[in-house]
């Protein structure tokens, strides 16, 4: 997994390397703006092989002053370069305030009081090649005020407007997105590149991070790596993981997984969870049916196993088998009396398990179930089921702060995590898994994973039965959840458009080739 920066940790990290005395603020400053730099000739070619026109908004802070030296470095390169600034230059921090003067010694700035046409007259006769946004970067801490709000808004009334798109970029994060939140606070553009340094923030990955950035480059600017292990405190990224393969050994080395379905026409989910189970490398799945439902699911099933559960008491005489080590409850079960007792005969035999979709509305409905999660237990909610089971959490997400920044999914998910006692799996395009320790975790299906297709009915049922298949083979319930949200996305990326869940099962076994 790699670490993430909030926007307090980065400018802790930043501030302690520029006491310790190892670099300067001013350094920083220029090895973000070549990096920048290279990341957009990276992206666009051809544009290092002419000299073009680029239009450069700076704002009041550091990030004002990376726009400079980037307006400083395409001069150099032969650019015409229009710099408008957003505040006073009296006000610039030292290092951004250095920044500017050394670019007044090179070209001219115009301080933003009005459309993009009234200053630099001419320069916008013609689109220009390159527009860079170094604003606000990972300041924000309110909604855009008028006068940035202007800035960005004449932006893209002038694309709107000439119907012509210049690759606009933004420095760090792109102007009124929230770095630690994903939360645009009031910009209408959107980028085509965004250029963050040391790492990424959880903002380019939450919410509506992804859609507002464009294609995201991390930028290494010399700044010391961070231990490893990671601290609990620190978000991560997963990009894949940990190892997943076989060794040899009897089927039971690898676990013995309990799949509970509901009644008649309700197998189906339970079914592709344990299909998920088996692929993963569960040695043995059972599925749990209740008698009336029996022979549906026999004719539907060979290498999965059957058991008749009626009820709770014949849950507790088939986990007198101590082989049954994970269980999985939810998909499909129906929220009955005999869906209750199952659930809480589960949660009482202190086993691995996952509760997904039905399970989740019961512990919302019963709050004795909830008193007995454990460390054991893995939460699978979708944003339906969060604000079900967490109405206080999920009310924060909504709510528009005054100042500070936004109340985040990834803050909901460890406070979820927290209050229940175990690792919970927020779903959605940016996944966050939690534990109680506070260790949380992006899964983004975003950038170069996109895979809008897993937007289908059954691909969470089969999400819920590779974490439990997983449990079932000894991995902790964290990095169980962490490593089934990336195999999850990544099948679902093998297979490709068209994918419905039935076929998610079936494209681990190339994806675990890979790996």
């Amino acid at each position: 997994m790699i670490g993430l920066a909030t926007s307090a940790q980065m400018r802790a990290l930043e501030r302690a390397e520029i006491d310790s005395g190892a670099v300067t603020g001013f350094a920083l400053m220029e090895r973000a703006g070549q990096g920048t730099l290279s990341a957009i000739l990276a992206q666009w070619p051809a544009l290092a092989t002419r000299v073009g026109r680029a239009a450069v908004y700076c704002g009041p802070g550091n990030n004002g002053g990376d726009g400079f030296i980037i307006a400083r470095l395409l001069a150099k390169r032969g650019w015409q370069v229009a710099v408008w600034m957003i505040g006073d230059p009296a006000a610039l921090p030292p290092d951004a305030r250095a920044a500017f003067d050394v670019w007044r010694g090179v070209g001219q700035v115009a301080f933003c009081n009005g459309a993009p046409e009234t200053v630099f007259p001419g320069f916008w006769d013609e689109p220009p090649e390159l527009i860079v946004d170094a604003i606000l970067g990972i300041g924000l801490t309110r909604d855009l005020g008028p006068q940035i709000n202007q800035a960005v808004s004449g932006i893209q009334q002038y694309k709107e407007r000439r119907m012509v798109h210049p690759p606009m970029v933004a420095v760090d994060v792109p102007t009124g997105l929230c770095a630690d939140s994903g939360r645009n606070r009031g910009n209408p553009c959107k980028y085509d590149l965004t250029v963050t340094f040391h790492t990424g923030k959880p903002g380019h990955y939450l919410a509506d991070g992804p859609g507002l950035c464009g294609a995201l480059a991390v930028v290494d600017i010399g700044l010391p790596s961070r231990v490893d292990p990671l601290p609990a405190e620190v978000p991560r990224l997963v990009n894949g993981p940990g190892p997943v393969g076989k060794s040899g050994g009897h089927k039971f080395d690898h676990g013995h997984a309990l799949v509970l379905t509901g009644g008649p026409g309700r197998t189906g989910a339970a079914r592709l969870a344990a299909r998920g189970a088996m692929r993963i490398g569960a040695g043995l799945v059972t599925l749990g049916v209740p008698p009336a439902a029996q022979f549906e699911v026999a004719s539907q099933i060979t290498a999965a196993m059957l058991s008749r559960i009626a009820d709770a008491a014949a849950l507790e005489s088939l986990l007198e088998d101590r082989r049954i080590n994970a269980l999985c409850l939810g998909p499909g079960l129906g929220r009955d009396r005999r869906a209750a007792g199952l659930v809480a005969g589960a949660l009482a035999s202190r086993r691995a398990c996952v509760l997904d979709a039905d399970a989740i509305t019961l512990l919302a409905e019963r709050p004795e179930l909830v008193a007995q999660l454990h460390a054991a237990c893995v939460l699978t909610p979708h944003a339906g089921e969060f604000a079900r089971l967490f109405p206080d959490i999920a009310q924060r997400l909504s709510d528009v702060p005054a100042a500070g920044a936004a109340f985040s999914k990834l803050d909901a998910t460890r406070d979820a995590a927290r209050q229940v006692g175990c690792t919970v799996v927020f779903k959605g395009p940016d996944t966050v898994v939690a534990a109680p320790d506070g260790r949380a975790a992006i899964h983004s299906a975003a950038y170069g994973r996109a895979a809008p297709w897993l937007a289908t009915a059954g691909a969470g049922d089969v999400l819920a039965g590779i974490v439990t298949g997983l449990l079932a083979r000894g991995h902790a319930p964290f990095e169980s959840a962490c490593g089934a949200a990336w195999l999850h996305t990544q099948a679902a990326l093998a297979f490709g458009p068209g994918l419905i869940a039935e076929d998610l099962p079936e494209a681990l076994p190339e994806v675990l080739r890979r790996l």
